[in-house]
């Protein structure tokens, strides 16, 4: 039996005007929005080198991380989704 995927997981948030600046200002599925953070994260080299599950904000994404210069992964998807309406 094929699993169903999750609906809300699918539909399209849009994102805040802080986050357009990195994932673009169309609405998207959670999913992809995860994705484009995390290829503007390794565009940007913001993965910390010694600690890989922390990611070192730069301007744009400090605006989305409520000011916060660093986070780890799952607080990142936590306030990424603040951003999502």
């Amino acid at each position: 039996m094929a699993k169903k995927p999750n609906a809300a997981f699918m539909k399209p948030m849009q994102p805040s005007d802080s986050l357009a600046a990195i994932v673009g200002d169309k609405a998207i599925p959670r999913t992809e929005v995860t994705k484009r953070v995390w290829a503007y994260i390794k565009k940007n080299g913001l993965q910390d080198k010694k600690n890989k599950r922390n990611i070192n904000a730069d301007d744009k994404l400090k605006v989305v991380f409520g000011g916060k210069g660093t986070v780890n992964m799952f607080e990142m998807t936590k306030l990424v989704n603040k951003h999502l309406k």
